[in-house]
């Protein structure tokens, strides 16, 4: 088995090994992955933290050894904490690095940082807080930064950045936490799913205070949270078809 960091700041994770595939998701600076296939020109590798499987390009990333791995692995999480900041490499070259980046590895590159970062678990009323942070963030199918995200993305990196685990795909985060039966009982920080008209999970969103939620949909907004569903004042119609709320913490 192989192992590699990502030493660029977004690395694309196709799912085909071809420029031209569809973007599955995105490596951000400091993650961690086993490669389980490799080729000439592309590698495809299983993320550390969420399982997530695509191809990148073998120019695109740092094989490391096993015992690394497992060291970075084992390191307590600390992520950039500002939309984007700059890292310094051992030439005094710098590397522009996104909000949610990791920084486990910064002495194993031989890297420094001096920007703010974030570890630990944090309350779940900071979460909203998080998730502003990515406002107006353009939508991006794959995307997982402030400079374009998607849905999954966008609920995942806040999660994350508060110390809490979320899977990358939408349907796979709607297995996550207890389900609610009403929004009554949710609060501040859990999740809302919705289906379309074939009744397949598409969407999902970070509920806010007062029925508000906060999510990306061609670009990261809030909108009106109700019993069917997200409704866009700007196009004074509901968007999307709520169908489950989920306590994920």
């Amino acid at each position: 088995m192989t192992y590699g960091i990502a030493n660029l700041s977004i690395v694309s994770l196709r799912v085909e090994p071809l420029d031209t595939t569809e973007l599955l998701s995105q490596v951000l600076y400091g993650d961690v992955f086993k490669v389980i296939e490799r080729r000439k020109k592309w590698s495809k590798i299983r993320l550390e933290f969420d399982r997530c499987e695509g191809w990148i390009d073998n120019n695109q990333y740092l094989e490391i050894p096993e015992s690394d791995y497992n060291s970075l692995i084992d390191c307590a999480q600390r992520l950039s904490a500002d939309l984007i900041e700059f890292i310094q490499d051992a030439n005094d070259e710098l590397l522009t690095i996104p909000l949610g980046s990791s920084l486990a590895a910064l002495n194993f590159l031989n890297h420094s940082f001096d920007g703010n970062c974030i570890s630990g678990v944090q309350p779940k009323s900071n979460l909203i807080n998080t998730a502003f942070m990515y406002r107006n963030a353009p939508y991006l199918w794959g995307g997982k930064t402030p400079f374009g995200i998607d849905a999954a993305g966008f609920t995942q990196m806040v999660y994350k950045l508060n110390g809490y685990e979320l899977f990358r795909a939408v349907e796979q985060q709607a297995k996550q936490g207890e389900a609610l039966s009403f929004i009554e009982e949710s609060e501040a920080g859990d999740l809302a799913f919705f289906d379309n008209n074939e009744g397949q999970i598409v969407h999902v969103g970070i509920i806010m205070p007062d029925n508000y939620i906060i999510h990306a949909h061609g670009k990261v907004r809030i909108d009106r949270l109700d019993h069917s569903g997200i409704y866009n004042s700007d196009v004074k119609m509901h968007t999307h078809k709520l169908r489950v709320i989920k306590k994920v913490i």
